[in-house]
């Protein structure tokens, strides 16, 4: 049986399918849904010119900002069914932090989305769910 069940998400379409889906397959579940916020980003939008670590503070609040948002609304989905939803973000690289953060709180499985985000991100998140599926300590389903 099922008891704990970790969700990956984003703001795609795909990973709000995932959660839907793991909403309805585990109700009984313990469902946490976690936002990695990756500080790649945060050095890729900062540039190399003029004050870099003011920039990537702004940077990183904002994302930070953005991941609270994501998970809220998160929790509302899942309270519209009637589930209490635990949320976590972290911040680090996605698919380590995933099987990490799974092996670390002793997860069952991990339900998530095919694909992040549309365009070239959708390309690099579905190499996230690929290398998840590879590395994750415990099944992880794969929601299309």
């Amino acid at each position: 049986m099922v008891s704990s069940v970790l969700v990956p998400i984003d703001d795609s379409e795909r990973s709000t399918e995932a959660l839907e889906y793991a909403l309805e397959t585990h109700p009984d579940a313990t469902i946490t849904a976690i936002h990695v916020v990756d500080p790649r980003k945060f050095y890729a939008a900062t540039g190399i010119e003029g004050s870099i670590t003011a920039d990537y503070e702004r940077i990183e609040e904002n994302y930070e900002r953005q991941a609270e948002t994501l998970l809220e609304e998160a929790r509302e989905t899942a309270a519209e069914r009637g589930v209490d939803l635990e949320t976590e973000w972290v911040t680090g690289a996605v698919t380590r932090s995933i099987v990490d953060y799974a092996a670390e709180h002793d997860v069952d499985g991990i339900v998530m989305g095919s694909h992040g985000r549309s365009g070239a991100s959708r390309v690099l998140l579905g190499s996230v769910a690929e290398s998840v599926t590879r590395r994750s300590p415990v099944p992880v389903t794969i929601v299309r």
